[in-house]
């Protein structure tokens, strides 16, 4: 679990109930953005780990993707 979310729905539960604070307001735009950055790179991490097979078991993943996953790899890699 993405550790923000917690604070997020705290500050969500009480803008409903009394209002934010201009302090609490750049806080949770803060940590929205942080949170939208985790989901994007689990997004791409899941992504970057699919391979496509047909029904007769051939490699059929699209070469973006392959492309992709090589330069994750390869940047996994650098020293």
């Amino acid at each position: 679990m993405i550790a923000s979310l917690k604070r997020i729905n705290e500050l969500a539960v009480k803008n409903c109930n009394e209002g934010l604070t201009a302090e609490e307001m750049i806080e949770r735009d803060r940590l929205r953005q942080e949170y939208l950055l985790d989901i994007r790179g689990q997004i791409t991490s899941t992504m970057t780990s699919v391979t496509i097979l047909n029904e007769s078991g051939e490699d059929i993943t699209p070469e973006k993707l392959v492309v992709e996953k090589a330069e994750q790899f390869q940047n996994e890699f650098l020293f």
